[in-house]
């Protein structure tokens, strides 16, 4: 098979029925540095790359992480009582009554290892008013970075996922031209 971009949906359903053959063709392993395991790794690159730009997931909201993380672990309320300042303020908090404190998000990654993404970044409800997006949005350097890094309106999050790719070249491109 010839390798190539996968750029639409029957490129990408050849690309994992070809891998799925790869991996079920013998009772033998691939064996590393060989063409077969070359084809596998390119279109295991190819397809993970098509899925994340057609098939995006985003970070569930904080409160829903926080509560998928306490059924992993077999948690009640009291259990992690101490990480938000009591069980008053994580009833409060569960319920959405109110917001995760910094500490709390801290606290929260670390001792129940929530990524910090999904306490910070996965709340659609934290916007700016439309007076206040304006007025940040008119700063020239604030509005390249947010087109460079989001592509979309930060505000909208139906589509938007961050991209530590896309941002990191964003700043090695503003170091870079400040050299």
């Amino acid at each position: 098979m010839t390798v190539r971009v996968i750029k639409n949906e029957a490129q990408y359903e050849a690309a994992c029925q070809r891998i799925y053959e790869m991996i079920n063709a013998s009772q033998d392993p691939i064996l590393p540095d060989s063409g077969e395991a070359d084809e596998m790794e390119l279109l295991s690159i190819l397809v993970e790359k098509y899925e994340k730009e057609h098939f995006p997931i985003e970070p569930p909201e904080p409160i829903e992480a926080i509560k998928f993380r306490m059924e992993q672990m077999n948690l009640k309320q009291k259990d992690i009582a101490p990480l938000f300042g009591g069980k008053t303020r994580i009833s409060e908090v569960l319920s959405n009554k109110r917001p995760l404190s910094m500490k709390m998000i801290v606290l929260l990654n670390r001792y129940l290892g929530i990524p910090l993404e999904s306490l910070v970044t996965g709340n659609k409800s934290v916007k700016l008013k439309p007076e206040e997006r304006k007025v940040v949005l008119s700063v020239t350097s604030i509005s390249d970075y947010v087109k460079s890094t989001q592509g979309k309106d930060p505000d909208d999050k139906t589509d938007f996922l961050f991209s530590i790719e896309r941002k990191n070249s964003y700043f090695k491109k503003r170091k870079t031209s400040r050299n």
